[in-house]
């Protein structure tokens, strides 16, 4: 490799059928793809997908019945839906085993310690602390209960034909259904158990290593030196965890991304990286794997309950906000780095990190230029995710908008999905899905980068290029981020909304292929941060033009977006919200 090669994103050299079993973005897909195999074939083939199937088949027996019995959704009914609800893939044994070696460290208040150990006596504790409010939820459960039953007697008495003691029924269940969901709230507090999360911790980083150091050896790298400096870079990203889950960090949703580029940074720029350590700060590897993954959870059909009001906010105001930033870089600002220019602007306007290593392996960016955008990307997401609610509140935005505009604007998924927890339900159903809208923008952001780089930035007169070229430059992960997306909503279509829901989000996504993409994304988190010298990216900054881009370009989309969001969602369809 030149040594020009080693400081861009991804490396030059012709496509040959070796890149298949030697080339970053193919081993990226092929590790991502045999997780994804073993969770499938775990859940389905020999999983408990057949024992769901029949368990559903006889509670949706039952709830046709009371349909066809009653006109509101009876008592019966709602243990029905109750049942199939407690079908978890996860809660097999394979999930409980996946579960088990990929925790993370949990929540703590005082003592760091907390995250990792919790002692028998700590776990009664805290079970005796809430024990009362958990009594008192359900002596109302059982209230309530008995008032929804005599109700609900009264109105078949009447063989449900008279409308008022139908109306008493159906508000007696629904007030019965209220202290169900507090009594099962206050329940998950007196079920603390003890744990030591150190030993699967272990078994953990071990387990990492280990395919991530094949990768490496299929590549031509060292790969004893890279196992020798994983360990620290596992260490930075525990560390991460242990600090995104004190309580006060929650709160401000500062969570494990922020601290694993903040401590690795802090590392990187005071004590340095041990030099023995950087060969395992492989970022684009960790990312470009946990990608794919993320593919498994951009469901088309979640997409189409959103249906066209989102995609107008994501698909329509995304390039043009992209399209103008870069501009306004070149004409304006002057930007000297015109491959900076795009991958701030990608960065800004499609979805943060996942993307910005997308638009800067499409035009071969330098690595500084990639860990800038993602620095400045996730300064503004942690700004962001908390003003924006804030602000929505305070000027009383209806909950469907706030979640639209935010599910356009902020730059990370689980920052989005933080965000509009904030405001409400609905509020985060919409941000999350309008988010995973936008996530298909990856991979059309990368190609169309990809060829206008091919065919007009990087051209040279008097040669033309062709479609091979563009083939090379092309982020290949993303076919795998795309192929994961397309299996997923097909398995998810096939099974149906109930056994979709327990064998395919909740078995094979929850239950498996989430648990690792969530530690490969921790890793490359931390991998930036250990990488990055203030030093180096100083010359970026000069004239303050990265920062003033990302500014201009964010005020830009949060203007388009909102506007946007309420033309589509309150003028043009607002049938489609009034059902949300």
């Amino acid at each position: 490799m030149s040594e020009e090669s080693s400081s861009v994103v991804i490396d030059h050299g012709k496509s040959q059928w070796s890149d298949l079993w030697k080339k970053e973005d193919f081993l990226a897909i092929w590790l991502g793809f045999i997780i994804i195999a073993v969770c499938i074939l775990a859940y389905t083939t020999f999983g408990p997908k057949a024992e769901f199937a029949e368990k559903i088949a006889t509670a949706n027996q039952i709830q046709e019945a009371e349909l066809a019995k009653a006109p509101f959704k009876t008592i019966a009914w709602h243990n029905a839906q109750d049942a199939k609800g407690k079908l978890k893939g996860s809660s097999s044994a394979f999930g409980k085993f996946a579960s088990h070696w990929t925790k993370t460290p949990g929540s703590w208040k005082t003592n760091p310690m907390d995250s990792l150990i919790r002692s028998e006596s700590q776990a009664k504790a805290l079970n005796e602390k809430a024990m009362p409010k958990y009594e008192e939820a359900k002596g109302k459960l059982e209230v309530a209960l008995a008032a929804a039953v005599a109700a609900e007697e009264a109105a078949a008495g009447a063989s449900f034909q008279n409308q008022a003691l139908n109306d008493e029924a159906a508000a007696k269940i629904s007030e019965w259904r209220d202290a169900h969901k507090a009594a099962g709230d206050a329940k998950k507090k007196v079920e603390n158990k003890p744990y030591n999360y150190i030993p699967s911790l272990i078994g953990l980083c071990i387990f990492i290593a280990l395919i991530f150091g094949a990768g490496i050896a299929m590549m031509g790298k060292s790969a004893p030196a890279f196992l020798q400096g994983f360990v620290i870079v596992f260490l930075v990203a525990v560390l991460a965890y242990i600090l995104g889950g004190q309580a006060i960090s929650k709160q401000y949703g500062f969570g494990a991304e922020a601290w694993g580029v903040l401590l690795g940074m802090v590392i990187a720029n005071t004590v340095g990286t041990p030099k023995w350590v950087l060969p395992a700060c492989e970022v684009e590897f960790f990312i470009k794997t946990g990608l794919v993954l993320l593919g498994a959870e951009v469901l088309f059909n979640k997409i189409v309950a959103i249906g066209t009001p989102g995609i107008f906010v994501a698909w329509v105001v995304t390039p043009v906000v992209l399209v103008c930033t870069y501009i306004f870089g070149q004409k304006v600002l002057k930007m000297p780095s015109k491959t900076l220019n795009v991958v701030i602007s990608a960065d800004m306007s499609v979805c943060g990190t996942s993307a910005a290593i997308a638009a800067a392996a499409a035009c071969r960016a330098k690595k500084e230029e990639l860990t800038l955008s993602i620095g400045l990307s996730l300064v503004f997401t942690a700004i962001m995710m908390i003003a924006m609610p804030a602000f929505i509140k305070a000027v009383g935005i209806p909950e469907v908008l706030g979640g639209a505009w935010m599910g356009g604007t902020i730059d990370s998924t689980g920052a989005v999905a933080a965000a509009g927890a904030f405001l409400g339900q609905k509020a985060m159903y919409v941000a999350a899905t309008i988010k995973m809208i936008q996530n298909v923008m990856i991979g059309v952001t990368a190609f169309c980068i990809a060829v206008y780089w091919c065919t007009k930035v990087d051209c040279v007169a008097g040669k033309t290029v062709g479609a091979g070229e563009i083939w090379h430059r092309f982020p290949k992960f993303v076919l795998g981020f795309i192929a994961a997306s397309i299996i997923f909503s097909i398995l998810d279509q096939g099974m149906g909304k109930d056994l979709g829901g327990a064998v395919v989000d909740h078995g094979i996504v929850r239950g498996g292929t989430r648990l690792l993409r969530g530690w490969f994304f921790a890793l490359s988190f931390a991998a930036i941060g250990l990488s990055t010298n203030f030093r180096e990216l100083a010359k970026y900054f000069k004239g303050g033009k990265p920062l003033i881009l990302y500014v201009c370009g964010q005020s830009l989309n949060l203007v388009l977006t909102l506007a946007m969001a309420y033309l589509m969602f309150y003028v043009v369809f607002p049938e489609i919200t009034a059902k949300i």
